[in-house]
Order: C-alpha cells, then structure tokens, then sequence
C-alpha cells in the first residue's frame, strides 16, 4: 500500500466553498433597520392617515381628475416620445464606434443628476418664445411651447428619457451582435436587421426601459413647473396638484399621493422578474 498521492503539478484542487455564516452583526443591523425605517415610515404615514372614506369623493372631484387625466396623457406621449428617439440612441451608443461617444453618453445621461428645476431653465432658454431656438420656431412657424401641454411633455420627456437610453443600451449590449451580422451576410440592410432581428431580441429591455421613463414623466415637477407652469386643464399635473392642494386642500393631496405611490408599486411589481432575472 502506498500512501495518498499529491495532486498532479497545475491540478487545482476542489474544495467546496464554505456556506456564509447566518448571523448578522449588530452594527450592521441596526442601522440597516434605521434606513429601511426611514424609507418605509413616511409611507406608512402616507397611508395610516389617508382620508379612506373621503377618498372615493376626492378621486371623482373635476381638479383631481383633470390633473390624473392631463398626467397619464403627458406621460405616456413622452413616454412614446422617448422611444421614438431614445432606442435609435442608444442603438448608436452601443454599437458604433464614433469621436466623443463617452462624452455623448455623459451627456445623454446627465437629466439623471442634474436638478429638475434646472433642466425647465435649460428647456425654457432654447425653447422659450426668446430661445435660441424658441425664437424661430415662434417667428417660422408661430409656435410657442412654454407654458402649453406641449412644453409638459417636452419637460417630462428629457428627464425621463434618459431611464430609457441606457436600459435599451445596456441590453443591447447584453446582446450578441452576430445576430445582426449574420442578417447583413443574407443581404439585409442594416436597418432590416435592426428592425427584424435586433428589436425582438431587446424588446424585454425596452418595455422596462418604457415603464420606468413612464414612471418617471408622471412625477415630473421641477422642470414641468419651470417650463411650462402650474395652469389647471392645461399644464397641471398630479405632482404640481398635490403640491398646490397641500396649501388648501390636505385630503385631495393626499389621494393624489396616494395614486402616485399605487403608480410606484404597480412600476416596481412589473420591473420585478426583470431584476430577478439579472440578479
């Protein structure tokens, strides 16, 4: 008999990797407890101190239902908006190779971090009756977007649309290319081969990307005030009537919190098997 053998030079030897120990550290516990607190109290709030046999009333009043009805048109026109011009750009910053295309995506993604009430001033001095292009589309075409349904969707479409650009650009880049080469091998042109081989492939990223820059344009406020104003029936949306009905009316801002907080949940329930499915 000869004893155990040492493993061949260059062979790794398996060993099972060890289970992660259960117990929690109390130092990180409790301020993990203090920050899901924090997060989970205000709604709770939200919700314990909802006028719940006034609400059906709320809901149904003229203003209340103006500014769901103005808010789920502007979204979902922006959101239409986005994708008619967000998927071509993030095709173009996922699969070309051009000068400066890290300083377009910074760019593209810059509405995530810059302050809403600072993109309405952006959108109001290029796009206001004096803009740099405001100006000629008013002496052109005598169009004036501020202050008009337009300018709302105008403003919730370039904060939201950037949600969109980068979840289609990151599935397209998720996504294997030679798909699209093979098609242009066969003859096709590279916009078939985009519309028949590469949008079904990153139609799951584009509906998350549309949902969450759906979500997003529904509670515009900074720049949808700065750009186009707080004007009922016109420019009023959800997020500017609780904010107006704050002052005067608690329990209308309250049920129109409470319609945008449904909105919240109903995004997350949706976007839910996708995260599940990347994790």
């Amino acid at each position: 008999m000869t004893g155990p053998q040492a493993p061949a030079a260059g062979r790794e030897t398996y060993r099972k990797p060890r289970a992660p120990s259960r117990g929690v550290p109390l130092a990180l516990l409790v301020p993990a407890m203090l920050g899901l607190a924090f997060l989970l109290v205000p709604l709770l709030a939200l919700l314990l101190r909802a006028p719940w046999s006034d609400l059906p009333g709320q809901l149904t009043s003229p203003a209340v239902w103006e500014a769901l009805r103005l808010s789920l048109f502007c979204a979902t026109t922006a959101t239409a908006l986005s994708m008619v011009v967000g998927v071509p750009l993030a095709w173009l910053l996922a699969r070309t190779e051009f000068p400066g295309r890290g300083l377009v995506r910074a760019l593209v993604t810059l509405p995530l971090v810059l302050p809403p009430v600072v993109g309405g001033v952006a959108l109001l001095l290029a796009l206001g009756r004096n803009g740099v292009v405001g100006q000629w589309l008013d002496a052109w075409f005598g169009v004036t977007l501020p202050f008009t349904t337009t300018g709302v969707v105008l403003a919730e479409t370039f904060v939201a649309m950037p949600f969109l650009v980068i979840s289609v650009e990151g599935t397209l880049r998720a996504a294997d290319p030679r798909y699209e080469e093979a098609a242009t091998t066969l003859g096709a042109s590279r916009f078939t081969a985009f519309r028949r081989v590469t949008l079904p492939l990153i139609a799951p990223g584009i509906a998350a990307g549309a949902v969450l820059a759906w979500a997003r344009a529904l509670g515009e406020f900074g720049a949808t005030i700065t750009f186009a104003g707080n004007f009922p029936g016109r420019t009023q949306t959800m997020p500017l009537a609780v904010y107006l009905a704050l002052q005067n009316d608690p329990a209308a801002a309250i049920a129109l919190s409470l319609v945008l907080l449904t909105v919240s949940i109903a995004v997350l329930a949706g976007l839910r098997d996708r995260w599940m499915r990347t994790a």
